[in-house]
Order: structure tokens, then sequence, then C-alpha cells
């Protein structure tokens, strides 16, 4: 998918599909192929499979998000995710960045912790319905659909809802930041693990910019990643979270 075409609504969302050597997450990757792990190497080898590598994976980033919520000290807690996540993108496996590059590979640049993006926001869900369809390669069509909108000081952002099997909660922003990866970046995530709190009694969310991190095109192109849609996108610089300097640079930059 090109991803400097400028995209509004829902229709910016595609799903991510895997080719070469990222077939090692086990993303992209169906049937016997699965669970055998024919053709796995090296590090991956000894969870016996993709699928496994990425249990384990994911096992970890939701590990890191409760110990996240957890800490009272939102700047201790960015610092523990920063160095978790440097841990995981440099040596495992499931790892997005190619496997030529984790030798060198010196981690993510984070910018300093700034409690001024640091925000919560109770939801609001008196928005128009909204929802869209797209083909994945690997499980059919997956429906998205509208839950409500966040209100910031500095700009709104949608919140959608995975309405597939395991649903989840995914919050993608884009700012106009130039160091910033141009696709635009994961805030919340559910269904993968990143949530960084709230009460759903009340809608009332933990929205800490700082933990914005890039998609997983960001480190490799055998990587197709959704992009924040125009309602995600900022008409700020953020200057906070995950910035461009990976393994690729972002669109447009």
């Amino acid at each position: 998918m090109d991803q400097e075409q400028e995209l509004t609504g829902a229709a910016a969302v595609s799903e991510q599909e895997l080719t070469g050597a990222a077939v090692v997450s086990g993303e992209g990757l169906t049937g016997a192929a699965v669970v055998s792990g024919e053709g796995l190497t090296g590090a991956a080898a000894r969870f016996g499979g993709p699928a496994l590598a990425v249990a384990d994976w994911r096992r970890q980033v939701f590990d890191l998000y409760r110990a996240v919520r957890a800490d009272p000290d939102p700047a201790s807690a960015h610092t523990h995710w920063q160095s978790t996540r440097n841990t995981l993108l440099t040596h495992h496996p499931a790892s997005p960045v190619p496997g030529q590059h984790r030798e060198t590979y010196r981690g993510a640049p984070v910018a300093p912790y700034d409690p001024q993006y640091r925000f919560e926001a109770t939801l609001d869900t008196d928005v128009k319905p909204d929802s869209w369809e797209f083909q994945s390669a690997t499980d059919g069509v997956i429906p998205f659909s509208l839950v409500g909108t966040l209100h910031l000081p500095i700009g709104d952002l949608d919140v959608w809802w995975l309405e597939s099997y395991g649903g989840g909660l995914f919050i993608p922003v884009k700012d106009r930041n130039k160091q910033t990866y141009g696709g635009g970046r994961y805030l919340i995530d559910t269904v993968k693990g990143a949530d960084l709190g709230s009460d759903l009694s009340t809608g009332r969310f933990v929205v800490d910019l700082n933990f914005a991190y890039n998609p997983s095109c960001a480190y490799s192109p055998d990587w197709t990643c959704p992009l924040a849609p125009a309602t995600n996108t900022l008409d700020v610089e953020l200057p906070v979270g995950e910035l461009s300097g990976g393994v690729l640079q972002g669109p447009g930059q």
C-alpha cells in the first residue's frame, strides 16, 4: 500500500501483511507452516514454530503494559517501557527489525518524557456512527467501528473497535512533526497488549502521547501497516514518543 496516499476516515486502515523475512513472526502464515516452524533458524528455532514466537512476544508486551499501568510515576514507567521495547526489538525472534540489522541496531529513538503530553479524557460517544471493512490476506474481511472521540487540548482522536475475533480498542495518531514516522504511530492497540489504562465504566482514558510508538512497517518493508486516518491526525508537532531513525524512515521523510 502506498503510504504517501492521502487517506481519509476509516479507509486509511489496512491489514498488516507479511512477506519474506517477516514470516518469522508467524503473521501471514497459515496451517501447518505455523505449527511446524519449518524453515526457522537461529533464535526463532527455540520456540519450535513462529506462532509460539509471536505468542511469547505478545505475552511480554502484555506484561510490559501491565507494569506501565501499575507504576504511579509515569516518567519511571516510560523509562521501563523504552528499555523493555528495545530489548524486544533487538533480541526477540518475532521482532519486526530485520535479522540482518539486529546486531547493529541501537534501539528505537524515543524523546525524553514530557508530562505536558499526558492527558486524561472522557470518551465522547455522541458521535456519528462510522465503520469500515478491509480485506485481509490471512483473515478475510475484518470490520472496524467507531467507538467515540477523545477531545484533547491539542486536538481530537477517534477511538476504533476491532469487530473481528478477539476485538480490541485501536487509537493511532499522526502529527505534523517531520521527526516522527510519516505514516503515523500507535498509542493504544489493546488486541496486541498496548493499553495505557482507562476506567471503562466511565469511559475515562489515559492518553499519554509519550508512549506513541512506530508500527512494524517503520522497521522493515516486509510489513504493510495500518495508517492513521484523517480523524486521528493532530494539527500539531508532537515532540514526544518514538521518533524516526529506526531501520527505515517513514513516508515522505
